[in-house]
């Protein structure tokens, strides 16, 4: 998937949306529009935008700017505009369709869901990017929502269940595992002085945590994956308060500071307790990496949902 820089000479079927999280509904519009562009002999493009601090319209992230872009090119997408919101968000409708889809992304057709909005102070709706769009020969498809569960797919469900800790509901609606991928930086090290030396991330700023509790996970490190278990949340034990992610690679020995590491979490395993010592908080993680080998070892790799012409594995 290439970025794209100036407008590409061959017409594209564009998928327009933030697409925060990259979900079940996300991937449907997605795929829509590049299973047209290889119908049509066209190329597949995505409009979507990056938020700043201070236009957070959409909640806190779900993804990282890079994972949401990491996860749009593994379907097969050819171009990947993403501007700063303000670049363009006091653009009229008309201003938009002209100048983002018309001059900048040469669409030949463009998809969305039905509750696509546009334009300053989101004046357009899917009926006036039709009317628009049409006046330039260009067509538009609404893609519908998804369901699952006998409930709308949507990032304020997937929000609300991964404040909840409920990750194995949220990797189904996202249709890959949710994970992270940031630095190794150093912590308090206190892992080591118990026997379980961990590896401490930091989330991106304006990122959604998930909720606080021990979570069976697996870590990449140089194209390998490791079980882990994984602690969310403060350290009570000690007296910390902060807010930590720090996991315990079970069969990893060695020096990851300054190191980036892919975590996927898998399935929710307990609570983050406090305990009156260190040798009760021990034997509280060597359970949980215990319980983090088992679920690697027995479980088969997480799913992860893909572009298919008939899009059923997306309803």
């Amino acid at each position: 998937m290439q970025e794209l820089i100036e407008r590409p000479k061959q017409k594209l079927a564009v998928a327009l949306g933030y697409f925060d999280g990259v979900h079940l509904g996300h991937r449907r519009v997605l795929c829509a529009a590049i299973e047209e562009a290889q119908r049509c002999g066209m190329q597949s493009g995505v409009f979507t935008f990056l938020l700043s601090e201070r236009h957070q319209i959409k909640g806190k992230a779900l993804l990282s700017p890079d994972e949401r872009r990491r996860r749009i090119a593994a379907l097969g997408m050819d171009w990947y505009y993403c501007p700063c919101y303000e670049d363009f968000y006091r653009f009229s409708p008309e201003e938009y369709v002209q100048q983002v889809l018309i001059d900048k992304m040469n669409a030949a057709a463009v998809f969305c869901g039905d509750n696509f909005t546009f334009g300053s102070g989101r004046q357009g709706d899917v009926p006036m990017l039709t009317r628009l769009c049409r006046q330039h020969g260009i067509s538009v498809t609404v893609v519908p929502m998804a369901w699952q569960g006998g409930e709308l797919v949507s990032s304020t469900r997937i929000r609300d269940l991964l404040l909840a800790g409920k990750i194995q509901q949220v990797n189904e609606l996202l249709g890959a595992p949710y994970a992270i991928e940031a630095e190794v930086v150093h912590g308090k090290h206190l892992g080591s002085r118990l026997g379980f030396p961990t590896i401490n991330q930091k989330y991106q700023p304006g990122m959604l945590l998930p909720g606080s509790g021990i979570y069976l996970a697996r870590a990449q490190v140089d194209g390998k994956w490791y079980p882990a278990a994984t602690g969310l949340g403060p350290q009570p034990t000690v007296g910390g308060t902060d807010i930590t992610c720090e996991s315990f690679l079970v069969g990893y020995d060695g020096d990851l500071y300054g190191k980036v590491v892919r975590l996927e979490f898998l399935q929710y395993f307990a609570p983050i307790l406090k305990f009156d010592t260190l040798d009760e908080l021990k034997q509280y993680i060597a359970d949980a990496a215990a319980a983090a080998e088992r679920y690697f070892n027995e479980t088969p790799p997480p799913a992860v949902a893909v572009c298919t012409k008939s899009g059923k594995n997306f309803t």
